[in-house]
């Protein structure tokens, strides 16, 4: 008698299916995950364009135009000066038209020209109209490269300063610039670490990003899917000058702190609690029996400081500053540098095997700008016609300003409430060499020459900066 055939695995009563056939549900499962992901990338264009739209009227042009050495064909800077002009972008922080950029976007300036593109918001797509804006340089700050500009402006769009905005690693970023000249650019990417240290020897830390960053990217904002301003971006690390996935942004608790006091001061102070640190090596570790063999140690606390006061000494091992860890000497200078003076420090440090936590009052390290104004008397240092306080470039003043090319003059210490100083340019720090060619050696000089001049005179004021030698032009009111 015969079987019949039976497939492998079925039982005699089961039908055979044929081989190869799909079914009609497996084709509907694969047709509705196919519209699946095609939904979700929809839904992520659609959300980009609309963070395009809601950021880009805030991100800004800057024009800048000056002198500076002329290189040659190696790229090398040569003794010759000629005319430059550099573009860089911005971004608006405050709706009445204060800026963020770059300082090394400012290098040489002479005039600085903004343009806003308009009507982005309106439409809910980036584009639109092209303003012009001549822009004031309120305050520059080289060690964190930051910059603050000025425009006339009123309700423009702008994105908030959250100091505490949270940074995550490996979360979706934007950039957005001017790259080589092309406005309104965008590019995506992650966050590819967060407190990233390029120069072990410098304090600041930034945050390091995959999205492409090119020349004339820097002054721009990187934000995150929500449009919130994570950080300013600031320059890349690269072999052949592009972008290869390095590109690096001041973090906004950073941007956040300078920006206040360059907008108050047009400088920044420093704090000090009045100690000093070095960095723990195996050698001295071993030397001082000391639990750990890397880190920072206290190795000086001055007498009647505020860190002696709070019960700080000297051998005291810092662990972490303000809930931040504390591992290199950088560390802790930017710690100490992004600590408000209002505030007290609070600092957790290890004496022996036992941790400690201690808050610590700040001093104000003054910026030499303040220190000069300790000098002024209202009375017989202002200029009324310039709306300015100003003092003789004395031996005293020169132990300030060490790096004056010219030894004589008077400089600006403070504008005055009703002042037309920064409407003409001139800022603290300012030291007033001519006007209208005629020299200017000191304070008295000042005085009796401005007064010589009517309303509606043209008025030049060769002035040196700590970025050089400029003219400041104005109409005499």
């Amino acid at each position: 008698m015969s079987l019949p055939l039976v497939a492998q695995g079925q039982s005699q009563s089961q039908p055979v299916k044929p081989a190869g056939k799909p079914s009609m549900e497996l084709n509907r499962q694969k047709a509705a995950q196919s519209s699946a992901q095609m939904d979700a990338l929809r839904q992520l264009s659609v959300s980009l364009e609309t963070l395009v739209a809601k950021v880009s009227p805030a991100v800004v042009e800057v024009l800048v135009a000056g002198f500076g050495p002329v290189e040659d064909s190696a790229g090398n800077k040569t003794a010759v000066v000629g005319r430059q002009s550099t573009l860089g972008s911005g971004v608006i922080v405050d709706p009445e038209g204060y800026i963020i950029t770059n300082a090394h976007v400012l290098a040489n300036e002479r005039n600085i020209e903004v343009v806003v593109t308009t009507g982005a918001q309106e439409t809910g797509v980036p584009g639109g109209e092209r303003v012009t804006y001549t822009a004031r340089l309120i305050g520059i700050h080289k060690d964190t490269d930051l910059a603050l500009l000025k425009i006339d402006g009123k309700s423009l769009p702008f994105l908030p300063l959250d100091p505490k905005q949270s940074i995550r690693q490996g979360e979706l970023v934007v950039a957005l610039g001017n790259p080589e000249g092309l406005g309104n650019s965008v590019t995506m990417g992650v966050v590819s670490a967060v407190d990233r240290q390029p120069d072990p020897r410098l304090p600041m830390v930034f945050i390091q990003t995959d999205a492409p960053i090119n020349p004339g990217n820097s002054g721009g904002p990187l934000v995150d899917v929500d449009g919130h301003l994570l950080g300013i971006n600031s320059f890349i690390l690269s072999q052949g000058g592009g972008s290869e996935g390095l590109g690096f942004a001041i973090p906004v608790r950073v941007v956040s702190f300078i920006f206040g006091r360059l907008k108050k001061f047009g400088h920044v102070d420093r704090s000090e609690i009045g100690a000093d640190a070095q960095v723990i090596t195996p050698l001295l570790a071993k030397g001082l029996g000391l639990p750990v063999t890397s880190g920072v140690i206290l190795d000086d606390i001055r007498p009647g400081g505020p860190a002696e006061k709070a019960g700080l000494k000297i051998g005291d091992i810092v662990l972490a500053i303000d809930g931040k860890k504390i591992s290199s000497l950088p560390q802790l200078a930017g710690s100490l540098y992004l600590h408000p003076t209002d505030e007290p420090m609070i600092l957790n440090v290890m004496r022996g095997t036992e941790k400690i936590t201690f808050h610590v009052p700040v001093l104000t390290q003054k910026h030499d700008v303040d220190r000069l104004l300790d000098m002024v008397d209202p009375k017989k240092n202002l200029i009324s016609k310039l709306g300015v306080l100003a003092i003789d470039v004395n031996d005293q003043v020169l132990t300030m300003l060490p790096e004056l090319r010219i030894k004589s003059g008077a400089v600006v210490v403070a504008n005055t409430a009703y002042s037309r100083g920064g409407d003409i340019g001139l800022h603290p720090g300012d030291v007033i060499h001519a006007i209208n060619t005629r020299p200017i050696l000191s304070l008295t000089d000042l005085q009796r020459e401005i007064a010589t001049f009517e309303a509606g005179a043209a008025v030049v004021l060769q002035v040196e900066r700590s970025e050089g030698m400029d003219y400041v032009a104005f109409e005499m009111e």
